[in-house]
C-alpha cells in the first residue's frame, strides 16, 4: 500500500457498530473445544476482506447497495443455527478453552472511506489493510467481527474476523456462505445445518501415541523473532503454466506440485546450507479421512499438521518431481490410528501460554492451501466479490496457495510471506522455472 492509502488509514469514518444476535433462542451452554480447537486458542483471530464492486447488474435491482439492515437481519438469522459465533471465548475451571454460547452477538461496524475498490488492484495483505477495513476486536473474547466499509466507487469491503479456535477455514466458508444466502434469498435460503458435536474429535482414555507422530506431523508452533523487515507479495501462475509444471512434477496434484516449486524456491533465496534439514508442513483437513468420517458440515477445527522433511541437498539439486512425490507419499501415510494419535497428543500438550508471534525458522515453509474452497461463493444479492485475500500476513515462511480469480484467468495465486531482502531472488526463481 503506498503512502497515499497509509494517510487515508486516519480518515475512515466509523458510522455504526453494535452487536447482532440470533434472532430467535439459541442454546445457552459452555461449548466443549476439541484438542484440535484448544491448540490454535493462542492464535488469534483470522483476517480476511473482500472487495465488491457495484456494477451494471447490482445497480439495476431495487434495493440499496449492501443495505444494511438487510444484512445485519440475515446475520441474525444465519447465528441461529450457527450460534457459537454470536457467543464468547471463556476457560472453564481447569483453564481449559471453550466457547460460552451466550448469544451476546457478533460485532457488527459500518465504516465509509475514500478509497475505491481500484485502489486494491494489485491485493496483497498488510497491517494498513487490516487496519482499513477489519474491525477491531475488543475484548479477544468476542469470536466472530465483521466491518462493511462503503468505498467512493460505490463499491463495498467487507472484513471478517473469526477467531482460529472456533473453526477453520472451511466451517468459516459454510457461514459466509449461509449468512449471504439468507440475505440474497430470503426465506427461500437453504440452510445446510452445522454439526456442533465437537466430541466427535475426544481423545482417547487414556491418550495413546504413536511413535511416528512426531516424525509425520508439526505439533507445534516454533516462532523466531524476524530478523529484518518482512514482505508479502503474491505470484500468479497461469492456467497454462500451471499445466507445464504439473506435467513437470510428473502430472501431481496442484498443490504438491506448487509446494514443491515453492520449497526449492525458498531453499535457493534463503542460502540454506545443503546438508541442513528442511521442511514443509501444510494443514490436512480430516473430515473424510478419520474412522468413522465426521458429518460434512462438522463445525469446528478439522485439521492437522503434517511435515516433510528432507536434506537441503536433495530439495535444491533434486527434481521438483521428487519433492511433489515425496509431499504425496506423506499423505498417502495418514489413516485413522495416526490421526486419533495427533488428537491424543494435543489433548496431552494442551494450549501454549505463549502468543503466536514470530516468524518461522529459515529451514521451514508452511503452505496453506485454500484450493477448492468456495471462498468465492459470498453473494449477498449483489454479486460474488471481485477479489478476496487475508487481510494481514506478517509471519515470514507462511504460505497461501488459492484459486486465481477470473481477472487472472483462474490458475493458482501464491500468497508468500518472507523476509523483504530475499523476496526479489525468490520471485527470479519463481517464475523462471516457467521460461525453461
Amino acid at each position: 500500500m503506498d503512502k497515499a492509502l497509509k494517510s487515508e488509514i486516519e480518515g475512515v469514518e466509523e458510522i455504526e457498530s453494535c452487536f447482532i444476535a440470533p434472532s430467535e433462542d439459541t442454546p445457552r451452554q459452555g461449548l466443549w473445544l476439541s484438542p484440535l480447537d484448544i491448540v490454535l486458542a493462542n492464535r488469534g483471530h483470522t483476517p480476511n476482506v473482500y472487495f465488491y464492486r457495484r456494477d451494471v447488474v447490482a445497480a439495476s435491482t431495487n434495493t440499496d447497495f449492501f443495505e444494511v439492515g438487510r444484512i445485519k437481519e440475515a446475520m441474525a438469522k444465519a447465528l441461529v443455527a450457527f450460534y457459537p459465533l454470536a457467543g464468547r471465548l471463556h476457560v472453564d475451571g481447569s483453564s481449559r478453552p471453550k466457547i460460552e454460547c451466550n448469544a451476546e452477538g457478533a460485532l457488527f461496524v459500518v465504516a465509509r472511506s475514500e478509497l475505491t475498490v481500484d485502489d486494491f488492484s494489485d491485493l496483497k495483505p498488510s497491517p494498513e489493510l487490516r487496519r482499513l477495513f477489519v474491525p477491531r476486536i475488543e475484548p479477544a473474547s468476542i469470536v466472530l467481527g465483521i466491518q462493511v466499509t462503503f468505498l467512493s466507487c460505490g463499491g463495498v469491503a467487507l472484513g471478517t474476523v473469526l477467531h482460529h479456535a472456533a473453526i477453520d477455514a472451511l466451517s468459516a466458508c459454510h457461514f459466509l456462505q449461509t449468512w449471504s444466502s439468507f440475505s440474497r434469498d430470503g426465506e427461500a435460503a437453504v440452510v445446510d445445518l452445522p454439526c456442533h458435536d465437537r466430541t466427535l474429535l475426544r481423545a482417547r482414555s487414556p491418550p495413546v501415541v504413536h511413535p511416528d507422530v512426531h516424525s509425520m506431523f508439526s505439533l507445534k508452533l516454533n516462532l523466531c523473532e524476524p530478523l529484518g523487515p518482512i514482505s508479502t507479495k503474491i505470484f500468479t501462475i497461469s492456467v497454462h503454466q500451471l499445466a507445464a509444471l504439473k506435467r513437470i512434477c510428473g502430472g501431481m496434484s496442484t498443490f504438491c506440485a506448487v509446494s514443491a516449486l515453492v520449497w526449492q524456491c525458498m531453499c535457493v533465496a534463503r542460502q540454506l546450507p545443503l546438508d541442513a534439514e528442511t521442511c514443509v508442513t501444510f494443514p490436512v483437513n480430516i473430515r473424510r479421512r478419520v474412522t468413522p468420517p465426521l458429518p460434512d458440515r462438522y463445525f469446528g477445527n478439522a485439521l492437522v499438521i503434517m511435515k516433510v522433511a528432507s536434506m537441503v541437498r536433495d530439495v535444491v539439486l533434486g527434481t521438483l518431481a521428487a519433492s511433489a512425490a515425496q509431499i504425496k507419499s506423506t499423505l498417502g501415510r495418514l489413516d485413522g490410528e495416526m490421526l486419533q494419535s495427533v488428537i491424543d497428543y494435543n489433548e496431552i500438550a494442551g494450549m501454549s501460554n505463549k502468543p503466536a508471534k514470530g516468524n518461522l525458522p529459515d529451514t521451514e515453509l508452511r503452505m496453506i492451501g485454500w484450493l477448492g474452497m468456495p471462498v468465492y461463493d459470498v453473494d449477498f444479492g449483489w454479486g460474488k466479490p471481485e477479489v478476496m485475500s487475508r487481510a494481514e500476513s506478517v509471519r515470514s515462511g507462511f504460505v497461501y496457495m488459492m484459486d486465481g480469480t477470473d481477472n487472472d484467468g483462474g490458475g493458482v495465486r501464491v500468497l508468500m510471506c518472507m523476509e523483504a531482502r530475499k523476496m526479489e531472488e525468490f520471485e527470479r526463481l519463481f517464475y523462471a522455472k516457467f521460461v525453461q
